[in-house]
């Protein structure tokens, strides 16, 4: 059995029982019930993954992988594509945003670069995982050959699989890539049978002109390539990214591990649809840090059927909102393990 397939196998359904157990103990705590709201939502939905109506505090990690996309030959980006190999030398160098607010919130960073056009010299912050040197340019035919989705879903797998073994508890994950909110769009349109209209966005920046162009190469890649969209691996292939396919992979390797994964925005969003149309269950292991301006991300989060816990205007991707998110977990759990009960602190309770 390959790497993909067990771990699909191994996602099992999170432990409901143990979100109950953990409302129950919400309610005991000196405070109207349920006034937390969704503090207390987001503690129970750890619990139930974690397994543990205790789970305490959990170590994080973000990670946040890069590679190009031979779509941006068609223009549909404000940027050009050699800015992904200088933004993976600007992680290394810890000058980003995602490193920023990653120190800011006590957050691991892992780097891998999945595929950039241009790589390189060896960096010792960068994990190098090349499937190649950028994907194909799914307006003429598919993106990737489908062993070459399987090798990046399983490098994202292999990650997940080490952090967690490493201790962390909660795993985040960011994207970097010129052209790839084009590709998401084509992803979540396919996944979702939305109309590309509807899911493609402004990007990194784009006047209106270059937003139609982008609207029509996506519907052109539809019809090059025909996705079926009962084999998500189909769809991936065709139409993704190396490192969307590497997000699923962590998104699947966290969920075999009963382990949260903090989606960021639309790219990662459209990952996670990938990885839940392979496993059905990872879509319980996904929790969604913000609402970006891309228009698709609303898309997205309906698909997963999840909401957001911020919205701040976001649409810069690499795994901000995640990082931004992270800390309401920690605020989560703190009040479930530190708070006072009723009883304890002497406190009437109405019971109500």
């Amino acid at each position: 059995m390959s790497l993909l397939a067990d771990t699909c196998g191994r996602i099992l359904p999170i432990d409901l029982s143990l979100a109950n157990a953990t409302q129950r103990g919400l309610d005991r705590k000196t405070k109207p019930r349920h006034s937390l709201g969704r503090l207390e939502e987001l503690a129970c939905r750890i619990a139930a993954i974690g397994g543990s109506a205790l789970p305490g505090t959990l170590s994080k990690a973000i990670v946040v992988m890069a590679a190009d996309h031979g779509v941006a030959a068609e223009g549909v980006s404000a940027y050009p594509q050699e800015v992904t190999s200088q933004m993976l030398r600007n992680f290394a160098r810890g000058g980003a945003a995602i490193n920023v607010l990653a120190r800011q919130a006590g957050v691991r960073l892992v780097v891998a670069d999945l595929g950039v056009k241009m790589p390189l010299a060896a960096m010792p912050d960068v994990r190098v995982h090349r499937i190649g040197a950028g994907t194909d340019n799914f307006a003429h035919g598919p993106a990737m050959t489908r062993a070459q989705a399987v090798a990046a879903l399983e490098v994202g797998i292999r990650i997940a699989g080490e952090l967690v073994r490493d201790g962390i508890g909660l795993l985040g994950v960011g994207d970097m890539g010129i052209g790839n909110s084009t590709a998401a769009s084509a992803l979540t349109a396919a996944f979702t049978g939305a109309r590309p209209a509807a899911v493609t966005g402004r990007g990194t920046g784009i006047d209106e002109a270059t937003l139609a162009h982008k609207v029509e190469v996506i519907q052109r890649g539809l019809h090059v390539n025909r996705p079926a969209t009962g084999d998500a691996l189909d769809v991936l292939s065709k139409l993704g990214g190396f490192e969307i396919a590497g997000l699923a992979g962590v998104v699947l390797g966290a969920a075999a591990h009963r382990v949260p994964v903090m989606l960021d925005g639309f790219i990662t969003g459209a990952a996670a649809l990938a990885a839940v149309r392979m496993a059905p269950r990872a879509a319980e292991y996904v929790l969604a840090s913000h609402l970006s301006v891309e228009c698709g991300h609303r898309v997205v989060l309906d698909a997963h059927g999840v909401r957001p816990l911020l919205d701040l205007d976001l649409r810069l991707g690499e795994g901000t909102g995640a990082a931004l998110a992270m800390p309401l977990v920690d605020a989560a759990l703190a009040i479930v393990t530190d708070m006072a009960t009723f009883e304890a602190a002497g406190v009437s309770d109405t019971g109500r």
